[in-house]
């Protein structure tokens, strides 16, 4: 299927796409308040610049989009036009993730990833389902997680799966 917009119009709506503010991050500033935990957002000097920086903790969290982070989930579909564009884009995405991942490790922080698909999409979880796993993996768990649509899992990093589809 071809696209539906010039080159020029095409631009224009992709720079459109905000990096930060989105609303998946405001929702979850909201919980995050909500469950009274304090944290610091945007960290440019960090690898990666965490969206939630819990540095009495030693704790990030960033919150991912499926499709610009290619999460293999039901929101995750890589476009029928340009697709090898889009697959080197992503591809880039995924090893930038996995080396700021692995910076961060290396500095003694603990990550967890929060998948867009846990908050968005028919197989979401419930706001308590989230909380709780937050709640859970801030105050307990000295290991970097996951949360996506299947809920919470330990992330190993050094076996992060590779860069292709």
């Amino acid at each position: 299927m071809a696209d539906v917009h010039d080159s020029a119009t095409r631009s224009k709506n992709m720079r459109a796409i905000r990096p930060q503010g989105t609303r998946i991050e405001k929702q979850l500033l909201q919980l995050l308040q909500s469950l009274g935990i304090a944290v610091t957002q945007q960290v440019r000097e960090l690898p990666g610049r965490p969206d939630f920086v819990l540095p009495d903790r030693k704790k990030i969290i960033f919150t991912h989009g499926c499709f610009w982070h290619r999460h293999h989930c039901g929101l995750y579909k890589l476009p029928a036009t340009r697709s090898e564009f889009w697959r080197n884009k992503i591809g880039r995405n995924v090893v930038r993730d996995q080396q700021n991942l692995m910076k961060l490790h290396q500095q003694g922080w603990t990550v967890l990833l929060i998948w867009e698909c846990a908050m968005k999409g028919k197989n979401r979880l419930s706001e308590t389902q989230l909380s709780e796993r937050v709640e859970e993996w801030v105050c307990v768990s000295e290991s970097s997680a996951e949360i996506g649509e299947q809920g919470i899992r330990l992330l190993d990093i050094g076996t992060i799966p590779p860069a292709g589809d």
